[in-house]
């Protein structure tokens, strides 16, 4: 276990997994606790949270599971006071929700597009709403926003919607960054490429014939020949959660394998 985020609060909204494996946000907050951090895990399904939750505590580290959902003002004010009053602050602010959507304004609905544009940004809104004041008055702070390849690329998914969404996230991000950065709050974001996760086999199976076939496709689009998976999207939101990366902020740093480099 390490120690580079020893005693800090780490406040980790979509902590759970979709599905068995492990997702990005299941693997960020574990990964926090074994930097030293007390964990916060968050979930629209406090069964997924909990299971997040006995991992850490199997390990020896301190975490506390809760259900939020993300889209709910009133619920989202309520989470982060009981998190302040059982922590006292939050040091570290994880924002993990996404969702994708195939189809553009022609084949979605108008509130399947509202639904998608909030799971994807109002929970950034409403966490960094909510948080950023505590870490303006102590001076010192941390928050990722988890984005996607697809803000800065079209790629091969019809996702026109999820790629406006998550492009949202990006400009929040920069734009929260310039605006805290005289109150030593960093704010970055990671666009995760081309990965093995959980919700692979749920939002982007559709598009191929078989499992087999949405594997092989995924690995040969990167041009390091294979996918990530949650870990390199973990291990890149502990370094900017760190006091290494105390002079990076308004970053929105691709962890794909070289995938944007190839996006037109």
């Amino acid at each position: 276990m390490g120690e580079r985020l020893r005693d800090r609060i780490a406040l980790v909204f979509g902590a759970g997994s979709a599905g068995e494996g492990w997702s990005n946000g299941r693997a960020a907050a574990v990964a926090y606790a074994r930097e030293g951090a007390r964990v916060f895990a968050l979930d629209l399904d406090l069964r997924s949270a909990e299971e997040t939750a006995e991992i850490i505590r199997g390990e020896g580290n301190d975490v506390s599971a809760l259900a939020a959902d993300v889209t709910d003002p009133a619920r989202m004010q309520a989470v982060v006071a009981e998190v302040l009053a059982a922590a006292g602050r939050v040091d570290i602010l994880h924002n993990n929700v996404g969702f994708t959507r195939m189809g553009g304004p022609v084949e979605v609905e108008f509130e399947d597009w509202n639904r998608l544009l909030a799971l994807n940004t109002a929970g950034v809104y409403l966490a960094c709403k909510h948080v950023l004041p505590g870490m303006v008055e102590r001076g010192r702070g941390a928050v990722i926003n988890i984005s996607s390849v697809a803000s800065v690329g079209a790629g091969p998914y019809p996702q026109p919607l999820y790629g406006a969404a998550k492009a949202a996230v990006n400009g929040l991000t920069r734009g929260l960054a310039v605006r805290y950065a005289p109150s030593n709050v960093r704010i970055n974001a990671i666009m995760p490429g081309v990965m093995d996760t959980p919700l692979i086999h749920q939002q982007i199976a559709g598009n191929y014939a078989d499992r087999e076939a949405m594997m092989a496709g995924r690995h040969a689009r990167v041009p390091m020949g294979f996918m990530g998976n949650a870990w390199d999207v973990a291990n890149a939101a502990v370094f900017l959660a760190s006091d290494e990366a105390r002079y990076i902020t308004g970053v929105v740093l691709p962890v794909d394998g070289g995938l944007v480099c190839t996006m037109r």
